[in-house]
């Protein structure tokens, strides 16, 4: 915080256009609070706005950039009480509204009036009152700021096995050696699933042994498809459920060959806007599919995630591959641009 009341930010200006700036610090109204962030996780979903510029739901620049965050309080607004200077806090980046049509029906992830707050790459965020009643969480002393910030993604997780009702012994098969993939076998484990992790490269399926995966099928050109190893490995049925978690219109296609008949695909990962995939009606109306897709996550979902962090049943440690100061951050998001979001990188401003 400097002494003329600014702080440094990154800000997105546009497709790729991502500058560190001096930017106001934010002055807080009634029921808000000032963090000062210990660290910031970067993530595929910023990533894709980086790439594009914008995000629909979430940012339209120029914009105070990032959203899975974790720090230390250092102001309160009036009306705060749950929170005081020197809390340690974890903060989702939204809140829905608690009284709309679908609040009302436990689908708060499809809020009508679901509250963004972005800026978790910089010195300091402000927390919006809404999130600070609803998704505001107190870190356990023994968790770092770094393995905190992880509860947003992995919240989004949870609730994607919620809605695809995955169980104890069930076959759980994810497309997708990403952070968010990985993700997905490590939360299918706790759930007592045998997880089939499907990956390109051979480094990945390295990964996602170390992960958990039970087994792990990667797709190498001139061998078996995806489909033919997944059914040898489930006595020519298929998966009970398939996740879906790459984001590719030919990896939405892929997931109905890997699914058993009366099974579940879940397609986690979002294409970009006006993408079209054709699907094999046939297949889907004669197998009984159930076909679903999860956005976001709950009020219930962060509390879950950050429960299994503090209890090292998902370990955030896996993710996170290094820590570098705010400067560095659009060198950052260059280097993923160019190779994919394969890791996690925390950002850590005061450094």
């Amino acid at each position: 915080m400097s002494a003329n009341g600014t702080m440094t930010a990154a800000v997105l200006h546009g497709k790729e256009d991502l500058r560190i700036e001096q930017v106001p610090l934010p002055k807080l109204q009634p029921g808000e609070v000032l963090v000062k962030v210990g660290a910031a996780l970067t993530c595929g979903t910023d990533l894709k706005v980086y790439r594009r510029g914008y995000h629909a739901h979430m940012i339209k620049p120029p914009a105070l950039f990032g959203h899975e965050v974790a720090g230390e309080v250092v102001e309160v607004g009036p009306g705060v009480r749950n929170f005081a200077k020197g809390s340690r806090v974890v903060a989702a980046n939204s809140a829905p509204c608690g009284a709309c049509f679908y609040c009302l029906h436990r689908q708060e992830n499809l809020c009508d009036d679901l509250l963004f707050n972005n800026g978790a790459y910089a010195e300091y965020i402000r927390i919006p009152q809404r999130i600070v009643d609803k998704n505001l969480l107190l870190v356990p002393a023994h968790l770092s700021f770094a393995s905190a910030a992880m509860v947003e993604p992995l919240a989004c997780v949870l609730l994607g096995l919620e809605q695809s009702a995955a169980k104890a012994d069930d076959v759980v098969a994810i497309i997708g050696g990403g952070p968010i993939g990985l993700m997905f076998v490590q939360a299918a484990k706790t759930r007592g699933c045998r997880v089939i992790s499907i990956v390109k490269r051979e480094q990945q399926a390295q990964i996602a042994k170390h992960f958990g995966a039970d087994e792990v099928v990667q797709i190498a050109t001139g061998g078996p498809d995806a489909s033919t190893s997944v059914r040898e490995l489930t006595e020519g049925r298929g998966a009970d459920i398939v996740i879906e978690a790459v984001g590719r219109p030919e990896a939405w296609q892929q997931a109905l060959d890997l699914v058993r008949k009366g099974g579940t695909v879940n397609f986690f990962g979002g294409c970009a806007s006006g993408t079209k995939v054709e699907l094999d009606t046939n297949r889907i109306h004669y197998s009984a599919l159930r076909l679903l897709a999860t956005f976001h996550h709950t009020p219930r979902t962060v509390r879950e995630a950050l429960s299994l962090l503090a209890e090292n049943q998902v370990r955030s440690k896996d993710y996170i591959t290094g820590e570098v100061p705010l400067r560095e951050l659009p060198a950052v998001f260059r280097m993923m641009a160019d190779r994919g979001a394969a890791t996690k990188t925390a950002i850590i401003p005061n450094a």
